[in-house]
């Protein structure tokens, strides 16, 4: 929770303000860092609701590789000055393993639905 409560923040603010400013490439290597971090220790949390596969990683977790994948492969991006494919990346990460996963993660009968909710 440590790490993704502030990506909420500081990935939002980086979809709306100015783009290749040094406080937008700062806050993205934060964002980023942050981020990975996150993705790694994800996997050392089990599953706990729906299927789960070695009695550990569930569908969650796919978020999970989404973000190792989509965070180097949006950096190489914007260092090879292919912005499209870095915009439409950190958007896909943004949404995918902030919004949706956070959104899972939330639902009832989960931990963090009990410690925000009850």
């Amino acid at each position: 929770m440590y790490t993704i409560i502030p990506c909420v923040f500081i990935g939002g603010l980086l979809l709306i303000i100015k783009k290749g400013t040094l406080i937008h490439k700062r806050l993205g290597r934060i964002y980023m860092s942050l981020m990975l971090f996150t993705a790694v220790v994800t996997f050392f949390m089990p599953a706990v609701v729906g299927p789960s596969l070695f009695n550990h990683f569930g569908w969650i977790h796919l978020f999970s590789i989404l973000t190792l994948w989509t965070v180097p492969t949006a950096y190489i991006a914007i260092k090879k000055v292919n912005v499209k494919a870095h915009k439409r990346k950190m958007i896909l990460l943004y949404f995918g393993a902030i919004i949706i996963a956070g959104t899972f993660t939330l639902m009832p009968n989960r931990y963090l639905h009990e410690v925000f909710f009850m």
